[in-house]
C-alpha cells in the first residue's frame, strides 16, 4: 500500500462525492479476469487488497483506490512463427502465394486458437484522493498507466475535473537553483544524484549518482548551460525521492523509522495495521505536497 511514485493532478473544482456515492459509482466499473478470448481486463479492485472488502478505504475523508489489469501474454513472436509455418504449408501444397487479405485471416485465426492457453500478468496502480488538497495522488511512474484509470473514474463518475499539477515557474530552473546554491530550502535536503540536461538540440544528458553534487566537476555542467531535470531528495527524514521536471515524484522511500510509527498497532489485526499505515502514509503525503506547492509554487491555474 506504501507509494512507491506520484504522478498529480488537481481538480479544477472541488470533490464533493463521498465514500458511499464513490463506492457505488466504481461497483460498476469492478475487475473481472480475462476470459478465453480476452486479451486484456480492466477495473477497480478492493482498495486494500486481498484483505479489504470496498472498493474505497476511507479515513479523514481521504480516500485510497485501486484498479487492477490483467493481460495476455501473447508474444508477437509466437503468432508470426505459427503464421509463417501455416503459410508455407499452404503455398508448398497449391503452389501459390498466400495474400494479405489470407494472412490477416490466418493471423485472426491463430490469435483465437492461442489465447486460452496464455498466460496472464496482473498489475494493480493505486491512487489517493484528497479533497483537502483538491488533489489526486496516483501511485504509478507512468503518465499514460495514470491516465488510464483516471479515464476509467472519470467513466465512472460521469465527470472528472482534474488537469497535471505544473507550476508557473519551470521545476528544472529551480532545481538548478538548488544546485548551485548548494542547498534545498527546508524541510527538503539534496542527495547524491542528479539528471543534467542541455537544453539545446544538440546538447548532451549526463547523470551523477553517488556523486558529491557540490563539486566542480558537477558545477562546471550548470555553467556551460545544462540544468537539473532530476534531483534525488529527502523530505523531513521521512521521504527519500526523485523530483522530476515534469512535476512526477518517483522511487519515494518512506524510512524505516517513519514506518515504524505504527509498531505499537502489531500485526495481529492486518486490518487495523492496514488502517493505521494508511492513516500515517496519507498524512505524510498531504505534507510532502505542501512543501513542494511552497517550494516550487504557485501553480498553473491551467494548461
Amino acid at each position: 500500500m506504501w507509494f512507491k511514485n506520484l504522478t498529480l493532478y488537481r481538480f479544477n473544482k472541488p470533490f464533493s462525492t463521498d465514500t458511499e456515492a464513490l463506492e457505488k459509482a466504481l461497483a460498476d466499473f469492478t475487475f473481472s479476469p480475462c476470459g478465453s478470448q480476452d486479451i486484456s481486463k480492466f477495473g477497480f479492485s478492493n482498495a486494500l487488497g486481498k484483505k479489504g472488502q470496498a472498493l474505497v478505504h476511507s479515513a479523514e475523508n481521504r480516500h485510497l483506490i485501486c484498479v487492477t489489469k490483467e493481460d495476455k501474454i501473447l508474444p508477437g513472436q509466437v503468432i508470426k512463427e505459427a503464421l509463417d509455418e501455416k503459410v508455407a504449408l499452404i503455398e508448398d501444397a497449391e503452389n501459390r502465394t498466400v495474400t494479405k487479405k489470407e494472412k490477416d485471416a490466418m493471423k485472426d485465426d491463430i490469435t483465437t486458437t492461442l489465447l486460452p492457453r496464455a498466460f496472464t500478468r496482473r498489475s494493480q496502480t493505486r491512487a489517493l484522493i484528497l479533497p483537502e488538497l483538491e488533489m489526486i495522488l496516483v501511485d504509478s511512474s507512468s503518465a499514460t498507466k495514470a491516465e488510464e484509470m483516471l479515464a476509467l473514474l472519470r467513466k465512472a463518475l460521469g465527470s472528472l475535473p482534474i488537469i497535471p499539477l505544473s507550476y508557473v515557474k519551470p521545476i528544472e530552473q529551480t532545481l538548478t537553483e538548488w544546485l548551485q546554491a548548494g542547498e534545498a530550502p527546508q524541510p527538503f535536503e539534496m542527495q547524491d544524484e542528479a539528471e543534467l540536461k542541455s537544453e539545446s538540440d544538440e546538447g548532451g544528458i549526463v547523470r551523477f549518482k553517488q556523486q558529491v553534487l557540490q563539486e566542480d566537476e558537477v558545477l562546471a555542467h550548470l555553467a556551460t548551460g545544462k540544468q537539473v531535470h532530476k534531483l534525488a531528495l529527502h523530505f523531513s527524514q521521512s521521504v527519500a525521492f526523485v523530483m522530476q521536471s515534469d512535476t512526477s515524484v518517483k522511487r519515494i522511500k518512506f524510512s524505516e523509522e517513519f514506518r515504524a510509527g505504527n509498531d505499537e498497532v502489531g500485526n495481529e489485526d492486518p486490518m487495523a495495521r492496514l488502517d493505521a499505515d494508511f492513516a500515517l502514509m496519507g498524512s505524510e503525503l498531504i505534507a510532502f505536497v505542501q512543501a513542494l506547492h511552497g517550494a516550487f509554487g504557485p501553480m498553473e491555474q491551467s494548461i
